[in-house]
Order: C-alpha cells, then sequence, then structure tokens
C-alpha cells in the first residue's frame, strides 16, 4: 500500500468460510458500542496484513437497505483509520483477522460509528 492511500481492496476482505470459521473458534472479542469485534492475531504470512470482515444480522436489521448502509459506514469508518494498526503490524511481523459485529437494532450516525471504530483500533493497537 502507497503512504498516504487509503483505499479497500479485495485481499483486504475475509471471505474463505475456512478463515472464518477459524477466527470464530480460536478469536476473542470485545465490544465498542454499537460494534462487537472478534480478532484473531496469526504469524503466518498473509497477502495482507489485516483482513476483515463486517457483521449485519437480518434478525437486528430487516431491510436490506438499512444493512448495506451500516456496511458501508463501518467500511469507511474501518478504512480511514487502519493506517496505524498496519503499522503496528507491521513492526511486529503478524497479520490480523477481524471480524465487526453490528449490536444495534436502528440505524445509527456515521459519528457514532467513528467513534466506535476509534475505540476498537486503539484497544487492537495495545494488544
Amino acid at each position: 500500500m502507497a503512504p498516504g492511500r487509503n483505499t479497500l481492496n479485495k485481499a483486504e476482505r475475509l471471505s474463505q468460510k475456512r478463515s472464518v470459521d477459524v477466527l470464530y473458534a480460536k478469536g476473542q472479542s470485545f465490544v465498542a458500542y454499537p460494534l462487537r469485534v472478534v480478532y484473531l492475531f496469526t504469524d503466518e504470512p498473509q497477502a495482507v496484513r489485516a483482513a476483515f470482515l463486517v457483521v449485519v444480522p437480518k434478525k437486528r436489521l430487516h431491510r436490506a437497505v438499512k444493512r448495506n448502509r451500516v456496511k458501508r459506514q463501518v467500511r469507511e469508518a474501518y478504512r480511514l483509520r487502519k493506517s496505524a494498526l498496519l503499522s503496528g503490524l507491521e513492526e511486529k511481523g503478524r497479520s490480523l483477522w477481524i471480524a465487526f459485529h453490528y449490536l444495534e437494532k436502528e440505524l445509527r450516525p456515521s459519528a457514532d460509528m467513528n467513534k466506535a471504530m476509534d475505540k476498537a483500533m486503539k484497544i487492537l493497537s495495545e494488544r
């Protein structure tokens, strides 16, 4: 990734069923409301340092339009804040898998999502 560019590409998405299963089986979690963050550090060499996925349950938000909006908010908040996390992972030579679960039953403003993502990135950087 070039310095100064905040982009998200397909390689940064966690999409393989095996990887997701391992993340949920062995990962740890914490809550940065309205997000629950499940993460797993790996020492294996990966194509990217951090891969993530966003989960918005249909049980909580019934309309697909609302679920998609929340996913866009989470992806944008992550995209803007991932550079600090990636630099820390580079120093340690580790990789990270992350899942963001939306917990709220209503839409939240982007400012709330940004605060939650700041908190989540701070906690992940410390660990």
